[in-house]
């Protein structure tokens, strides 16, 4: 496949340095991305998960209640027509 880019000129200059075309440079780059693939995610302590939902639930307090069961027209459009 082939993939046109905008290479940045800090980039052009790493692959002068290192005696590589761009070309062989960025493609090396995306193979060593690829093999490495995403970062893994790592396990979350029991504490730290409820760290993290005692953050998210912080201002859980200032969301109004929700209406019945469907928002009425009016509702949707009291601030303006």
């Amino acid at each position: 496949m082939q993939v046109t880019i905008h290479v940045p000129e800090d980039l052009a200059a790493q692959a002068q340095a290192k005696g590589v075309t761009v070309q062989t440079y960025v493609e090396r780059l995306v193979e060593q991305a690829g093999a490495t693939g995403l970062p893994k995610a790592r396990k979350r302590s029991p504490e730290e998960t409820q760290a993290w939902l005692d953050r998210l639930a912080r201002f859980s307090d200032k969301i109004p209640p929700m209406p019945g069961e469907t928002f009425p027209r009016e509702m949707i459009y009291e601030d303006h027509d």
